[in-house]
């Protein structure tokens, strides 16, 4: 078995009950993951994975702090001993240090987990912010106003998801470019 299927069974048992909503986004972000094949080769695996366990954090069973990144890769790297590289990830997927300031978990966030190469950061959060709750693909700019609306202007969310845009932006657009010239396209 490997990771993308692992990842897939644990992110299931941890979330389709408890938070089906969120199980159903995660879903769609692991198909948007397998989207990306032609860009990552043998790395796709590696982000299908990720994609199956970037909220994870969210599970009730797994809440400690209450920022799902954190949670989630400590119960990766603790629990179930999974892959550095996933931790990383998780940790910190979709600009997650912007929120971790706000929750002044920011200096937790970056001794317990280093950054992953941001080709695979980039990769995850492409994924995700073009990934709507319902698992359904959303233009970024749909997405950013969704999580906008579902949390509201003064929530710290929204205050970390306005502080990221510009590089979640930036991320999505070079792997829509990136996925363009690997189908022989033009962005």
């Amino acid at each position: 078995m490997g990771q993308a299927e692992w990842a897939r069974d644990l992110a299931e048992d941890l979330l389709a009950a408890a938070l089906p909503r969120r199980w159903a986004h995660t879903q769609g972000v692991a198909q948007r993951a397998a989207s990306l094949t032609p860009i990552l080769g043998d790395e796709a695996d590696t982000l299908i994975a990720a994609a199956y366990l970037h909220d994870i954090g969210y599970a009730p069973a797994l809440m400690d702090t209450g920022f799902h990144p954190l949670d989630g890769a400590r119960y990766l790297r603790d629990v179930v001993k999974a892959d550095d590289a996933l931790c990383r990830l998780v940790a910190h997927h979709s600009c997650a240090v912007n929120e971790a300031r706000e929750r002044n978990l920011l200096d937790a966030l970056t001794a317990e987990f280093d950054e992953e190469r941001p080709e695979l950061v980039e990769a995850l959060t492409y994924c995700d912010m073009t990934t709507g709750p319902d698992g359904t693909h959303l233009d970024v700019t749909d997405r950013l106003a969704e999580i906008h609306a579902r949390y509201g202007a003064e929530h710290l969310v929204s205050r970390s998801i306005t502080a990221s845009t510009p590089r979640i932006l930036a991320a999505v657009s070079s792997v829509s470019t990136a996925l363009a010239h690997s189908r022989g396209g033009k962005a």
